[in-house]
């Protein structure tokens, strides 16, 4: 094994992968230096080259495998040597979802601190294929042509994922293993019909076709497709809406979203209803939820059923109390817990999301929900109303990846309440806001881990604060 300093960048080595770091990447050692391995997996020896040297690591990308490892799986996906969506569809599920929970234990003991943190084994999914509820696919002139078939020419039409890497170039989908069946057959029949239009140029900013997002609802069966375009132009979108009416009846919704934007973002600046209602209706326990092209909603809606009543088990509540719900969203944990408390306020930035959560209390003739819009790093100094709210006795708080802001987690401080239930899907940065809540007047009381995103790194977390 070659000494440490003596690795240079672009040097091929040999190296036996010992577990999953949190990201998904393999992890190695050279004479005890740590080594971060794209694209290897536990118990494989590879013939890796490096890509990046730091004074406490190094960083590696998998060219060969000279031992496979006994937790290999066959792959299903014909695309997964080029997507990277799926980091390790080669790996057997129970390693999978085994790294996930050591790797949010670690992250709780070495970036908050926590030496004995109690973490209740991970919840795995019973549907580990075809989970997602939502996917984006991008039109492109400039297709990026999978390693297995670099003697050919690239299209000029393309209709699939991004290249890893690359923000210019497509990889055409044939079939997503992780989207239903239907939205696969969806995204095909689309391909085909669009043949001949002109697909979005991102380099030159020219171009029609942008995007399309198809959403299935898992309980209802509703489906939403969503037609990002540069332009309103009904006369070339037409054609496409009435074939895929008439081939999949189950499609409730077909929606073109107009962005005239250089950046590659799906939102439309306006949009235009083809056919249907302006969004589909999806069941979560005894809610519906209605759903519009720029909603969030949890992608994995069979796991987040399970994420759900994991929440509510944490809030431990008996009816008298008052929640807070901050970054509630379209309000679908607030009214998931509604019935269960005497009241529940929800937080929210987005203004259409508001809206949402509004319309869904009323939907589903809850009465105990209401909601506020604003930023939660002002919201209780700015907002009047929000000011004058009873105190929590417990606050549920999903905000995005980045975390917290530290004026959000001096206003949780500052309204004091029995119980917090922090539910992230980043767990280094839930690690750091609870380590600063611990600090105050807060005991970590266990982790509850879910897997909402099989052969990803992706892991969701619930943690659960008890006032000292």
């Amino acid at each position: 094994m070659n000494e440490p300093n003596t690795i240079k960048k672009g040097m091929d080595v040999e190296l036996e992968i010992e577990s999953l770091a949190f990201g998904g990447m393999g992890v190695s050692r050279i004479n005890e230096k740590v080594t971060f391995v794209k694209n290897a997996i536990p118990g494989q020896t590879v013939i890796a080259r490096i890509t990046k040297k730091r004074s406490s690591y190094l960083e590696a990308r998998s060219l060969e495998v000279l031992n496979e490892s006994p937790h290999f799986v066959p792959v299903k996906c014909e695309h997964f040597a080029d997507c990277g969506g799926c980091t390790f569809q080669n790996l057997e599920y129970e390693q999978q979802v085994s790294a996930k929970e050591l790797q949010v234990k670690d992250v709780f003991r070495r970036i908050g601190g926590f030496k004995d943190v109690n973490c209740d084994s991970i919840v795995k999914c019973d549907e580990i294929f075809h989970y997602r509820n939502k996917m984006e696919f991008t039109f492109s002139n400039q297709e990026y042509v999978p390693e297995s078939e670099k003697d050919r020419e690239p299209s000029n039409f393309a209709l699939g994922l991004h290249a890893p890497g690359r923000w210019d170039k497509i990889l055409n989908i044939n079939e997503c293993h992780i989207q239903s069946i239907i939205a696969n057959e969806i995204l095909q029949t689309i391909k085909a019909l669009a043949k001949g239009i002109e697909p979005y140029n991102i380099r030159e900013h020219r171009g029609f076709l942008r995007n399309v997002i198809i959403r299935v609802a898992a309980n209802t069966n509703e489906i939403m497709v969503n037609i990002v375009t540069s332009r309103d132009d009904p006369h070339l979108l037409s054609p496409i809406s009435e074939a895929i009416i008439n081939q999949f009846p189950n499609i409730t919704s077909i929606v073109n979203n107009i962005t005239s934007r250089k950046a590659g973002v799906s939102t439309g600046e306006h949009q235009i209803v083809l056919h249907g209602n302006e969004y589909i209706v999806e069941k979560l326990g005894d809610y519906e939820f209605m759903i519009s092209a720029d909603s969030f909603f949890q992608t994995n809606t069979l796991q987040a059923e399970k994420l759900y009543n994991i929440i509510l088990e944490e809030s431990e509540l008996t009816g008298s109390e008052i929640v807070y719900d901050l970054f509630c969203g379209t309000g679908s944990i607030s009214l998931y817990l509604s019935k269960h408390a005497k009241m529940v306020y929800g937080f929210e930035l987005v203004t259409s999301a508001v809206q949402d959560a509004m319309q869904n209390a009323i939907h589903n003739k809850v009465k105990n929900a209401w909601f506020f819009g604003g930023n939660l790093e002002n919201l209780f100094r700015e907002n009047t109303e929000a000011k004058e709210l009873e105190l929590p006795d417990v606050i549920v708080v999903d905000p995005p990846r980045a975390g917290l802001h530290a004026k959000t987690i001096e206003d949780i401080l500052e309204k004091s309440p029995k119980r917090i239930v922090y539910v992230s899907c980043n767990p280094a940065s839930q690690a750091r806001d609870v380590a600063l809540l611990c600090n105050e007047k807060y005991e970590l009381v266990k982790l509850r881990p879910v897997d909402m995103f099989p052969h990803t790194p992706h892991v969701e977390n619930v943690i659960t604060l008890i006032r000292k």
